[in-house]
């Protein structure tokens, strides 16, 4: 997608009221406000909370939005008003029409979480959080080796339950002070204060990366709190919550049955302290039905007295009062009394007296109008005690439920007796005063200054409305006994507003401040029971203090409309989801798809479009410290596939401390008071230490890594597929680079040791290729003591720990035991994976390679005409214009690069796009037919397009442009993503440069290089479309374009070896360039390698240098590529086993690839002299017969390789004569025949290297044996790299001394100080022609010449020879030299007739890499100023590369331009070699 800004539109629209509906934005965004139909037309104000720039966010403060036209004209469809979204938080909009609120909502933008001490950020999925208790963490001095152990383990954020006291009931969240640090954390010498704790936070984000969380509880504080004592208003108690009384008094006569029971006083009437059965449990219903009901008479308090209410009656009617009641449709009712006496309950007198009326003033008239009221007062009140009755009943059934959970179930904590400390149920209210009988405790309920002190306990209620306050009046929970109740903990009564409880809330605002001063984040514990209103109020205050918080919340609604109205109004970043929710295999993975990113395939989405509501982001738990344990619920062998399982989700994820250890029993948050272990990565441990042989760690480290890669670079894309029962396969996939990563998890929810679970393992099909097993890990037993619970430390099972590997290739995966590839459809190959070790609690990780390959890109982006030619096709071509350069995007982006910046609309490429659809639909149906990922592409391609037909013809150059740079600009970065760390990191001219390796290496429709060993392992293949059969489809490269890209004339031995460093090892296509070197391999005949390939089977053996090139390439590859010498037992499948062989088969001789480079080394020394296969015009009508004779050698004497003739021409300037009218024809211009420079270079590079090799025991060669007078003579690597060395420079460096005894020839000598470009030539003036070949071997040689010697050399060199793009080919002195190259001009001149000049003169691009890349290793050498002047003038010679490259229409670098730099119409427009060297020089600076 092209850069720019996202935005997001949110139309309005009449009446629509989307409180419920959660919209969620990222900070930098923009947010317009535009007019839906219903409002378009209608006067509209828009309205907002969000803060002006520079203003603090106020809740209550609004502001209006301006509109802006872009049009400036009266249509109402694209005027806006917007948001520019910089600060994270909650934000309500609403908007007017007219006068009136018409409609609004809620915008919830999320923070950027930043880590490390350079504040890098942390995105939200990247997030692997850990629970700790705060309360097993020891002293504050401890904390760092106990914190420690998640660090190791790969988490970046740390959950701390809340660091506040304690209190009685020791749970973690049950605080006696908000304020106070809890004590236990200070140690003797030392109190640990909130700054301690806040240097401990900020040393973890800084140097550990980690991020810290704590809780918030607002809703309740402990029993003993000191400041509830002080200020008992802030607690729901009898005098300020009197609607509380009766179920006080129920919860009062229910302690008083604790007691009786405890004290064994129940046993006659069935009920013993140990409840064991349904019987004990009938017979407590019968006492609380039959006892304690009737004893406490709980309807009375919803009553009226009836005596009390006829005799006020009677006395209104005898006063003869009148009814002033107005609506007839009022009926008598209970008045509750708001102080809930017994019996204080009344009725309106005034309704009374409109009802009944006396017929007379008389007595007996009144007194029948008293006994209709009194039946009336008594059919109210038998109503009033029916309600009691079913409340009664649904409080025993409570009662009942929770009785049996606690003592009676099987996944209930056994409480065991009742007693004082485990009573039949938790009190629902405090009492800190001496039991009394229950009459005389009710008495004191009437007493303010005790009453006070009668406070309501918090909990929760099981399918409760959570906007609903349970504890205000209106809700009968604490008196039907549904409250899930929490006896440790007080709840806090805020009221509306501050000036309803100013204590409580200023307490609490003190209480968040402290957090958010300290802390990156807050989980808000319990958040469904906190009053909406005062997490509000709270949040808003934390905010001010840290902007990017982190607001996780614990919101059990089961609603989703609940939970937006919660996210909405607090600006929750995140709700906890939990993976205990999930009773199988199925279930889990059904909520990783749930709770995280897209489905897999999802469209493209532009930068601006409209916002869609979304779900809640998650942190998604694979255990919270609530849920009960997963080892007793499932086995010790689940916890490492659903921790994988649970990673794999595209959010947050986390997990509870203990979790990993594999603690077979709930880390209470009550009753635990031991420590966690500490980190010691030692193989020794004792008791209270972990390292990575502990439980699952091992794994988790290695899951966590996996998550934070996953969520960090894009892999936003979701697919779970349930394989069996028991596995779950989930897939991430990044739609930017097309990669997936599969996780394969055998789950164990059903323990092994007892349960079956079956051998045969599904297979499984994964389409695209495997790269690597990113991770493959087991669960598995060892011997060791069995495990006791520790008394001091926390600990886990210590017979299970994990089995990891990571990063290997399939092949050596010790869980799959084969993988095959199978064709599905036309063009799509899948791996089949057969597995054998995936046994329940094991996970593997592969790494799917990007669908659509850098091979893809290449069909995609480029194919020049001869290509597509051959494939079937064609380059578009423009009416009254020209054809495109290429048939792929390239060629189109090319024209409009021209047309864009003049607005050029009158050009014939848009006048054909407003003409028709002609090239709209070759755009896409060409790549349509291709089948795979490259119909993917034109698929979408024509999807864009079927909205672009729609618009006015005139409009369509426009956004055709427009959809193209998109869909290009993605398409370079899915390729760059592909290539290594230098071009990914590189500048743009890299980057740019980068794509010629995209250009220039393809597969076509018919392979152009020989098939390679069927054992070789990752090379690809497809379906022939006419054979129906599997063929390999190995990437070759193409020479130039567009003279050499197609048929026999693709793939050149010397050029692709000359390329193929830059091109493909400086860009990190390793296996593509494996698979060339090795397909050459193949080929070798007389221990040579083809000019020509011919598929192999039309290959010409007719160049010297080639095979040195091959071998140096090999070296390249062996030093570049991690583990590249693995590429020396790669198996090549020779095509010629002997010189006289007919063509073999892939796989009939197989040998290692070192076997294939001895042989190349032993024949040059032994000596190659052959004639050329079908000598005669039939292979070259231009040669001379002598031509065909190839003859090469080594010099015994120097080491120096020699061969050729006269009439041939065995290296890089290969231009034979073709012009009768010359006299030229069949003699080369340059048969550089002797020794060349470069090929004495590259032989003294590769022997080098062997003899390295050979004494590392790396390769098992040390020399080559040859035959002289009928003896075998070995000559050692040592041995014929010294004679090369010795020889070098004395046979070719053209001395400054007119008297150097070692020059043969002074008389020819017309330049000194330079090297000479061969050694022994035919006609010894070529030797000392100057040309650039010497820079080769100066690259890949350098030790051969003397530093000053080089430099003065390449000074020369850089005079005689440098032109604005290339290298002058012979030294413009010399009296043959001619720059201009005309192959299609015949004339007398021998010269030039016919191009005969090709390489005496024009300047050729690929030689200026070497020269450069030989000036700056030299430089180094000769000083650092010389080093720092030389950059300076590579650099600047580089530029003028850039320049053509950017303004070149085949975006490359031309094989040769004519003298200073013209342009030759004659050679190719972008040229592999060319482009491949100056990548190479870019890649040594």
């Amino acid at each position: 997608m092209p850069s720019g800004r996202e935005t997001r539109l949110l139309h309005l629209n009449e009446m629509e009221k989307l409180d419920k509906t959660l919209f969620r934005l990222e900070q930098g965004f923009e947010l317009q406000f535009r007019l839906g139909p219903t409002l378009q037309g209608k006067h509209v104000t828009v309205c907002t909370n969000y803060p002006a720039s520079g203003e603090l966010f106020d809740r209550h403060k609004f502001r209006t939005l301006s509109w802006h036209n872009p049009t400036g004209k009266e249509d109402d469809s694209d005027k806006y008003c917007k948001l520019d979204l910089q600060i994270s938080g909650s934000y309500q909009y609403y908007f007017n029409l007219g006068n009136e609120k018409s409609g609004g909502g809620y915008i919830v933008v999320d923070p950027i979480l930043r880590v490390g001490a350079d504040n890098h950020v942390l995105p939200l999925d990247c997030v692997t959080l850990q629970t700790f208790l705060a309360k097993c963490l020891g002293p504050f001095h401890e904390w760092e080796d106990r914190l420690k152990v998640a660090k190791e383990t790969g988490y970046n954020m740390i959950h701390f339950t809340p660091l506040q006291k304690l209190g009685l009931s020791r749970s973690c969240y049950s605080l006696a002070d908000q304020l106070e640090v809890n004590p236990e954390f200070s140690s003797h010498n030392k109190k640990c204060t909130w700054s301690d704790i806040g240097a401990l936070v900020e040393k973890m984000k800084n140097e550990w990366n980690m991020l810290c969380i704590t809780d918030v509880v607002y809703n309740h504080t402990a029993t003993n709190s000191e400041w509830l004592r002080m200020h008992p208003e802030c607690g729901y108690n009898l005098v300020n919550s009197p609607h509380l009384k009766p179920a006080w008094v129920l919860d009062r006569a229910l302690w008083h049955l604790t007691c009786m029971v405890a004290d064994g006083k129940c046993i006659d009437k069935g009920v013993p302290p140990l409840i064991e059965n349904d019987h004990h449990l009938n017979c407590v219903r019968k006492i609380i039905w039959e006892e304690i009901y009737p004893k406490i008479k709980l309807w009375e308090f919803f009553q009226v007295d009836v005596n009390k209410a006829v005799e006020q009656f009677r006395t209104l009617l005898t006063q003869g009062k009148m009814s002033t009641k107005s609506d007839p449709n009022q009926h008598l009712q209970i008045v509750q009394d708001p102080e809930y006496r017994r019996f204080g309950c009344t009725v309106d007198m005034n309704i009374a007296l409109a009802t009944f009326i006396p017929h007379s003033n008389g007595p007996g008239a009144i007194e029948e109008c008293c006994n209709w009221f009194r039946k009336r007062i008594e059919e109210l009140n038998a109503e009033q005690h029916r309600q009691i009755h079913h409340h009664q009943e649904q409080a025993v059934n409570c009662l009942a439920g929770t009785v049996v959970y606690e003592r009676l179930s099987g996944h209930g904590p056994k409480l065991g007796p009742i007693s004082r400390k485990y009573p039949l149920v938790t009190r629902y209210f405090t009492y800190p005063f001496k039991d009394m009988t229950v009459e005389e405790e009710e008495a004191m309920i009437h007493h303010p200054d005790k009453a006070c002190y009668f406070m309501a306990h918090n909990g929760w209620v099981m399918g409760d409305d959570p906007l609903r306050n349970f504890a205000e009046p209106g809700s009968n929970v604490y008196l039907r006994r549904e409250l899930i109740c929490w006896g440790d903990s007080v709840k806090l009564r805020y009221g509306n507003k501050p000036e309803d409880c100013p204590y409580l809330w200023a307490h609490m605002k003190k209480y968040t401040e402290i957090t958010a001063k300290y802390f990156h984040g807050i989980r808000l514990d319990n958040c469904h029971s906190t009053p909406i209103h005062v997490a509000e109020y709270m949040l808003d205050t934390a905010r001010k203090l840290r902007a990017d918080l982190f607001v996780v919340a614990e919101l059990f609604t089961g609603n989703e409309e609940l939970d937006n109205i919660f996210v909405n109004r607090l600006g929750i970043t995140s709700l906890i989801r939990e993976a205990m929710t999930a009773y199988n295999s199925h279930e889990e993975g059904r909520l990783v798809y749930r709770f995280g990113g897209e489905p897999v395939g999802s469209f493209v989405q532009p930068r601006l479009r409209p916002l869609m509501p979304a779900i809640a982001h998650a942190l998604f738990m694979d255990i919270t410290h609530d849920n009960e344990c997963p080892i007793q619920h499932r086995s010790a062998y689940d916890a490492l596939p659903s921790a994988m399982i649970v990673s794999m989700a595209c959010c947050a994820t986390g997990s509870t401390k203990g979790y990993d250890e594999l603690v077979p029993h709930q880390i209470s948050v009550v009753s635990e008071e031991r420590f966690y272990a500490t980190w010691n990565p030692a193989a020794h441990l004792t008791s209270g230490e972990v390292n990575f042989q502990t439980g699952i760690l091992a794994g988790r480290l290695a899951i966590n890594r996996l998550h934070q890669e996953l969520g960090a670079k894009g892999f936003n894309q979701v697919y779970v597929d349930q394989v069996d029962e028991d596995i779950v396969a989930v897939t991430r996939h990044c739609p930017n680079t097309h990669q997936s990563v599969v996780a394969v998890s055998r789950t164990a929810f059903r323990d092994p040791k007892t349960s079956f679970y079956s051998k045969e393992v599904p297979e499984m099909c994964i389409p695209g290729k495997i790269e690597e097993v990113v991770l493959e890990a087991r669960t598995i037993e060892r011997n060791t003591n069995p495990y006791k619970k520790d008394e001091r430390f926390i600990n886990g099972l210590p017979n299970f720990t994990v089995e990891l590997r990571e990063h290997i290739q399939i092949k050596d995966s010790k869980i799959i035991k084969q993988a095959g590839t199978a064709i599905k459809g036309p063009n799509e190959f899948v791996q089949e994976i057969e597995f054998e070790n995936l046994t329940p609690g094991s996970v593997i990780v592969f790494r799917i390679a990007s669908k659509l390959s850098l091979a893809d890109l290449n069909q995609v982006l480029y194919r020049c005409e001869a290509e597509e030619q051959e494939d079937g096709g064609g380059c578009y071509n423009i009416p009254n214009w020209s054809p495109l350069k290429y048939a792929g995007l390239q060629g189109l982006m090319s024209v409009l690069a021209d047309i864009r910046p003049k607005n050029d609309l009158g050009h014939p490429f848009c006048d054909n796009l407003r003409s028709g659809d002609w090239m709209i639909d070759y755009v896409s149906n060409r790549l349509i037919s291709r089948t795979g990922a490259c119909a993917e592409v034109g698929k979408w391609l024509k999807a864009m397009f079927i909205y672009l037909k729609k618009i006015p013809r005139y409009l369509i150059p426009c956004y055709f442009d427009a959809i193209l740079v998109g869909a290009y600009t993605t398409l370079l970065d899915v390729g760059w993503h592909q290539m290594s760390s230098f071009v990914q990191n590189g500048s743009t001219f890299v980057k740019h440069l980068s794509l010629g390796s995209i250009q220039m290496c393809g597969i076509g429709k018919y392979s152009c290089l020989p098939d390679l060993s069927p054992s070789l392992h990752d090379v690809p293949y497809r379906l022939n479309e006419i054979t129906n059969e599997k063929e390999q489809c190995c990437v070759s490269l193409a020479a130039g374009l567009p003279h050499f890209s197609s048929g026999i004339f693709r793939s050149w031995g010397r050029d692709t070896f000359i390329a193929l460093r830059g091109l493909m090892l400086v860009t990190g296509r390793y296996l593509e360039a494996r698979n060339i070197i090795l397909a050459f391999g193949g080929t070798l005949r007389h221990g040579l390698i083809p000019n020509l390939l011919g598929q192999g089977t039309h290959a010409r053996y007719n160049c010297r240098d080639a095979v040195w090139w091959w071998l140096q390439c090999i070296q390249d590859y062996c030093k570049i590529v991690p583990n590249g010498l693995d590429i020396l037992r790669c198996p090549v499948s020779r095509m010629y086993p002997r010189d006289d062989s007919s063509p073999q088969p892939a796989g009939s001789v197989d040998q290692p690839l070192y076997e294939v480079i001895q042989e190349a080394m032993q024949r040059h020394m032994e000596g190659i002299n052959f004639r050329e296969r079908n000598a005669g015009p039939q292979i070259d009508q231009n040669m001379r017969d002598e031509g065909f004779n190839v003859t090469v050698g080594v010099d015994r004497e120097t080491g120096f390789v020699f061969g050729g003739n006269r009439f041939n021409c065995g290296t890089w300037m290969d231009k034979m004569g073709e012009s009768d009218r010359a006299r030229n024809r069949g003699i080369p211009a340059t048969p550089r025949d002797g020794s060349a420079v470069e090929i004495v270079g590259l032989c003294k590079s590769t022997v080098r290297w062997l003899l390295d090799l050979s004494r590392k025991n790396e390769f098992p060669f040390h020399g080559v044996t040859i035959k002289r007078h009928g003896k075998e003579e070995t000559i050692t690597y040592d041995e014929w790299d010294r004679k090369i060395q010795a020889h070098f420079e004395k046979l070719f460096f053209v001395s400054e001394n007119p008297a150097d005894p070692n020059e043969k020839h002074p008389n020819l000598v017309h330049k000194r100080g330079i090297y000479k470009d061969s050694y022994g030539a035919s006609s010894p003036w070529c030797d000392y022609q100057l040309r650039p070949n010497f820079t080769i071997a100066m690259v890949v040689a350098p030790e051969l010449f003397t530093p000053e010697r080089a430099w003065k050399a390449l000074q020369i060199a850089e005079e005689k020879l440098l032109g604005p793009l290339g290298m002058k080919t012979l030294d413009p002195d010399d009296m043959v030299y001619c720059g201009v190259y005309d192959n299609a001009l015949d004339n007398d001149n021998y010269n030039v007739a016919r191009g005969f000049n090709y390489h005496q003169g024009p300047e050729w691009l690929w030689p200026i890499g070497y020269f450069l890349r030989a000036k700056l290793y030299f430089s180094k050498l000769i000083g650092p100023q010389i080093y720092a002047k030389t950059v300076v003038m590579i650099k600047n010679v580089l530029s003028r590369h850039y320049v053509h490259l950017e303004r070149s229409s085949w975006k490359g670098l031309p094989e040769l331009t004519n003298e200073n730099g013209q342009y030759c119409p004659f050679s190719c427009e972008t040229q592999a070699w060319s482009i491949g060297v100056i990548l190479e020089i870019l890649y040594d600076l």
